[in-house]
């Protein structure tokens, strides 16, 4: 692949998604961030890349792997009307499905498919695949930590600006609460990541995506959490509690010990 190769792509991409908008304002809308969303994953695998070093061949893969990581979303929400995997299908294999009915990556070797291919499916697991060499864990590490530095600006956006449209899909239609489940309390003290299927709360999200630092792979992506505060930010929208302060607090530390080592 080359970067005209991926510029290319990227028209595709642009023509695909155009195809499912509709006289729907809201439903365009929807289809209109997960196109920003996309187009920032791409702009962020590229940042990481580029601090660790990565080749200009290489940085290519990994743009390509976040141009077509939500590529299911657009089928996911214009088929089931919602963003949530959980009560739909994941949304990863709807776009490996996409990305062979359509031969889009027909213009890679096939080493280069493969890398692509594995960072599509495994961008949304809940743990890194077992068995797999380094240089393919390397693209799908990139992908992740890419699409959580931008799921975190959407999340602190829907929540802290006064015109950012209220949309219920983006918060997955949970119930905006006082209630949060002990799992992802329990998560944060073990410095572990809990389930998504475990949520039945707003604050239940709210505390997944602050232990999603401990499955941050990279200085750069350690880096943007400090710098943008982004642990405080979801704190402060939490109910305030000492339960969720010394919960809260083993992240804190964790992102410390981090950028320390």
């Amino acid at each position: 692949m080359n970067k005209n190769d991926l510029k290319n792509l990227k028209k595709w991409f642009a023509d695909y998604v155009s195809a499912f908008y509709t006289d729907d304002y809201d439903y365009n809308f929807a289809l209109n961030v997960k196109k920003g969303h996309t187009m920032r994953v791409c702009d962020n695998i590229v940042m990481i890349g580029e601090k660790l070093d990565m080749s200009k061949h290489d940085l290519i893969i990994a743009e390509t792997t976040a141009l077509f990581h939500d590529l299911g979303r657009f089928k996911q929400f214009k088929k089931y009307g919602t963003f949530n995997d959980m009560i739909s299908e994941n949304h990863a294999r709807i776009g490996l499905r996409e990305m062979v009915t359509h031969k889009v990556l027909s213009i890679c070797s096939k080493a280069e498919k493969a890398l692509i291919i594995k960072a599509v499916n495994y961008h949304n697991s809940l743990k890194l695949p077992s068995g797999e060499d380094e240089r393919t864990l390397h693209f799908i590490r990139l992908i992740r930590d890419a699409d959580k530095l931008d799921i975190w600006k959407l999340f602190l956006e829907f929540f802290h600006e006064k015109n950012n449209r209220q949309n219920n899909v983006f918060v997955l239609d949970l119930p905006d609460e006082p209630e949060y489940s002990n799992e992802f309390i329990e998560a944060l003290h073990s410095q572990n990541m809990a389930s998504t299927k475990d949520m039945k709360t707003l604050n239940d999200f709210k505390l997944l995506q602050i232990g999603w630092v401990y499955d941050l792979n990279f200085v750069p992506s350690i880096q943007f959490v400090q710098s943008r505060n982004i642990i405080e930010r979801i704190e402060a929208i939490l109910p305030q509690s000492k339960e969720i302060t010394e919960a809260v607090s083993h992240a804190k530390d964790y992102v410390k010990m981090r950028l320390a080592n």
